[in-house]
């Protein structure tokens, strides 16, 4: 669902942009809400609440601060430097801030995050697995998407086109690693593989040139990404969730996705940083001109690629040693009232 909805978002996108105007990207998410709103209310079972827990507000204060200092950090430095006085606080605070936030985690009697959801390895591995995907597609997305646009001139729809085979690769992994391969192999070797897989798709990127055609340059590393993607994201989102009580399962879905977008938000902020890093060096070292101006874009595009690759390599690393190879046990269902 997830691969489809993106295969959609980017056409519609693409579509909307060119068509109508950039805000209708905006306004056409509350024709998917609405009708997912009443659909939920609707044929969602209820669940059967016996007692209702307290909000855990010193933990969301602590941890929200957090997020915010650490992000904003890596912002800061695209605008002024890794030794600006204000981007690196704001990154020790952010830290000392998940430091204090784990703590209180252990003290509280209803925490916001129980710490017993990320301290089983096959769990933790697999959350871990979710923030590396999120900081390598965020980057594959606005980097690759700058440069079909900027350095070859793509519309907006066929900017959406041309990432298809990379969404269908996502959609074939996806579906068939949870019943062919994963019961085989085990979800350490999948998620493990899947992360290299996509780490050389992402590495074969970084040769983009000016004048790269799309399906002898591009198409290639962008399907094997796909695969790889497609593998480590099934198997990850399986295993954060794998023998969970139902308490917890909230939690567990809550932590999936705010690793993704937290995952996300450090590496746009980062790569940023290094795009804009990669193509002032250019430039300071090249004679002004149109085409070196335009050279230093794909020369910043190609050394976030390269960083992109670096995450997944490290997050096949980390699956290697964290995660262990047993089959991923089921979670518990919740108890609902019958309708």
């Amino acid at each position: 669902m997830g691969g489809a909805g993106g295969a959609v978002g980017l056409l519609v996108g693409g579509m909307l942009t060119e068509w109508a105007s950039w805000r209708w990207v905006m306004y056409v998410n509350v024709v998917f809400a609405v009708p997912a709103l009443i659909g939920a209310l609707l044929l969602l079972a209820k669940p059967a609440i016996t007692k209702k827990p307290k909000l855990d507000i010193p933990g969301i204060l602590v941890v929200s601060a957090a997020l915010f200092a650490v992000v904003y950090g890596f912002a800061h430095v695209e605008s002024t430097s890794w030794t600006d006085p204000v981007a690196l606080g704001s990154m020790i605070v952010g830290a000392v801030l998940l430091v204090v936030f784990v703590w209180l985690e252990t003290r509280v009697a209803h925490p916001l995050l129980p710490l017993r959801v990320v301290l089983d390895r096959t769990r933790g591995g697999s959350f871990m697995a979710v923030f590396v995907i999120g900081m390598g597609m965020f980057s594959i997305f606005l980097f690759l998407t700058y440069y079909f646009a900027a350095s070859l001139g793509y519309s907006p729809i066929k900017t959406g086109l041309v990432y298809l085979p990379m969404v269908a690769a996502v959609v074939a992994s996806s579906t068939t690693m949870p019943v062919l391969v994963l019961p085989r192999v085990g979800p350490k070797i999948v998620i493990t593989a899947g992360f290299l897989v996509a780490a050389v798709g992402m590495a074969m990127l970084t040769q983009i040139e000016l004048d790269s055609t799309y399906a002898a340059h591009i198409m290639p590393g962008m399907i094997l990404m796909g695969l790889g993607i497609g593998a480590v994201m099934t198997t990850a989102f399986q295993g954060a969730t794998s023998g969970l009580h139902h308490e917890d399962s909230g939690v567990a879905s809550a932590l999936i996705n705010t690793g993704q977008q937290v995952g996300g938000s450090i590496s746009t902020a980062l790569l940023t940083t290094v795009a804009s890093s990669a193509a002032t060096d250019y430039l300071a070292s090249h004679k002004p001109s149109a085409l070196a101006a335009a050279q230093a874009g794909v020369e910043g595009y190609t050394a976030t690629l390269a960083w992109g690759s670096g995450f997944f390599v490290a997050g096949a690393v980390i699956a290697a040693f964290l995660i262990p190879n047993r089959a991923l046990e089921p979670s518990e269902g919740e108890p609902v009232m019958a309708h």
